[in-house]
């Protein structure tokens, strides 16, 4: 008679950093096959968004005024900085929600029984939903063009600001990770995911001009790193609007490097704490 004992999974020799990288590289491809055979989720993802762009230009459009400024045009280039950072960051919720169901159907359990990297299932999806949010900005980007839309900077800042909106929502995809390891239920995690993102979108300057509000929303919305990179990425398409007085906060006189720094802080804490939640949630 042979006894048969059981041993715990040994991790694949090699450096770490690279078959972390590899592990990660290996669970977003997953996750982006998944996300292609299931193609009304980046269809119903980009409806809001498009929503958003067709109610604030033409109906809310005419009757908000920034800076010195009463036409549709200029009010529609100050918009879409904002609707592009809402639909990074919104993409939080979907991120949660499919770590979430993953949890719920034990899948995660099974990742955890082989020979990976300890980070790598979530920085593999993570990275996922960072192209799928990619894909989305550049549909809505064509949209934006459609309705009138334009830069008036050269491409290379076009493109820096579109990197900020991609490393902001990169950075809210580990804050929806967070929040996916932390309830039972993909239904729990969408409306966990969205609950808080509305006042953060709407108290910071996306879709009016924050000097119009009360001084203590004002102070609120200007320390808000939402508001950074959409002030940031203004700056950077040249869609500020004449006689726009830009706030005296510090994050709203340096856009763009109070974007970059919000961002990676944000990155650092919530997928250490992600992380750490994925190793006890499942343990």
């Amino acid at each position: 008679m042979s006894a048969v004992t059981e041993t715990a999974p040994v991790a694949a020799p090699g450096n770490p950093v690279g078959r972390s990288v590899r592990d990660s590289l290996v669970i977003a491809r997953r996750n982006l096959i998944r996300m292609g055979r299931i193609p009304e989720m980046l269809i119903f993802g980009l409806i809001q968004p498009i929503m958003f762009v067709v109610l604030f230009t033409y109906v809310f459009g005419g009757s908000i005024r920034v800076g010195s400024s009463d036409s549709t045009q200029a009010y529609r280039e100050f918009l879409m900085a904002g609707i592009f950072a809402q639909t990074v960051t919104f993409a939080t919720a979907g991120a949660g929600a499919g770590i979430a169901d993953d949890m719920h159907k034990g899948l995660i359990d099974r990742f955890r029984s082989l020979p990976m990297a300890r980070g790598a299932v979530l920085t593999g999806r993570t990275l996922a939903d960072l192209v799928q949010t990619a894909l989305t900005l550049l549909v809505l980007a064509v949209v934006a063009v459609l309705v009138g839309w334009r830069t008036h900077e050269n491409f290379g800042k076009v493109l820096a600001g579109f990197a900020l909106f991609l490393l902001l929502g990169y950075a809210f995809s580990w804050i929806g990770a967070l929040i996916g390891l932390s309830v039972r239920t993909p239904e729990a995690a969408t409306s966990g995911g969205l609950i808080w993102l509305f006042p953060l979108t709407f108290i910071s300057n996306a879709f009016v001009d924050a000097n119009q509000m009360p001084a203590f929303l004002r102070h609120i919305a200007e320390w808000n790193p939402f508001s950074a990179t959409v002030q940031a990425c203004r700056e950077l398409f040249g869609n500020l609007p004449p006689g726009f007085r830009t706030p005296d906060a510090w994050p709203m006189q340096h856009p763009v490097l109070a974007s970059l720094i919000w961002s990676v802080l944000i990155i650092l804490v919530f997928r250490t704490l992600a992380v750490r939640k994925y190793r006890s949630a499942t343990a």
